[in-house]
C-alpha cells in the first residue's frame, strides 16, 4: 500500500505512556483489539500534511521543537468521536496545547476540526459501546506531559522525524 499522508503527533512522556497503556491493556485483556495503527506510541495528532509537503513538515516540526517547552495537560475525558468508530481519552483544551497545534498546521485534521484526543480503540460503534464499561472501570483522570513531536507518513508507517520539545514557550 502506498503512503498517502503525513501526520505530526504530540507524544506523551515515558511515564505517561505507561499510565495510558494500562487503559489500552485493559481493553485488550477484555478482548477488544481494534483496528488502530499498531506500534505507535500514545499521542495526540496535531496536523496532517500531504506527502509532497514532507520538507515543509520536517521544518515545521524542527521549529516547534525549538520554540515550545513540554506541554502539561490533564487527560480527564473519555468518549466516542464523531462517526462512532473511535474510543478515545482526551485532555482539557489549554492555551499551550492549542498554540502547539497551531504551530504545526491548521485546525482541520483529516477533514474534521481538530479535537485533541488519544485513540484507545478503533472499531465499529457496537464494539465501542461494548468496550466502554471496561474502559470506565480502569480510567482515572491523570495529569500528563507532552514532551516530543513525531512526524510520520502513513501507510505503511514511516517515521520521518522525532524532536524533543526544548523551547521556552
Amino acid at each position: 500500500m502506498a503512503e498517502s499522508f503525513l501526520t505530526i503527533m504530540a507524544e506523551y512522556s515515558e511515564n505517561d505512556q505507561q499510565k495510558i497503556s494500562l487503559w489500552r491493556d485493559a481493553l485488550i485483556d477484555a478482548g477488544f483489539t481494534g483496528n488502530q495503527t499498531p506500534g505507535l506510541r500514545h499521542h495526540i495528532s496535531l496536523a496532517a500534511w500531504p506527502l509532497e509537503k514532507e520538507r515543509e513538515a520536517i521544518e515545521m516540526v524542527l521549529r516547534a521543537g525549538e520554540r515550545f517547552a513540554p506541554v502539561d495537560v490533564a487527560i480527564r475525558h473519555i468518549g466516542v468521536l464523531p462517526g462512532g468508530k473511535v474510543l478515545a481519552a482526551a485532555p482539557d483544551m489549554s492555551p499551550a496545547l492549542t498554540a502547539l497545534q497551531r504551530a504545526c498546521g491548521n485546525s482541520i485534521v483529516h477533514g474534521y476540526p481538530w479535537l485533541p484526543h488519544t485513540t484507545l480503540l478503533m472499531e465499529e460503534t457496537e464494539t465501542l459501546a461494548a468496550a466502554l464499561p471496561t474502559l470506565m472501570k480502569h480510567f482515572t483522570p491523570i495529569p500528563a506531559r507532552i514532551d516530543r513531536l513525531r512526524l510520520c507518513a502513513f501507510w505503511p508507517t514511516r517515521e520521518i522525524a522525532c524532536v524533543a520539545l526544548r523551547g521556552e514557550e
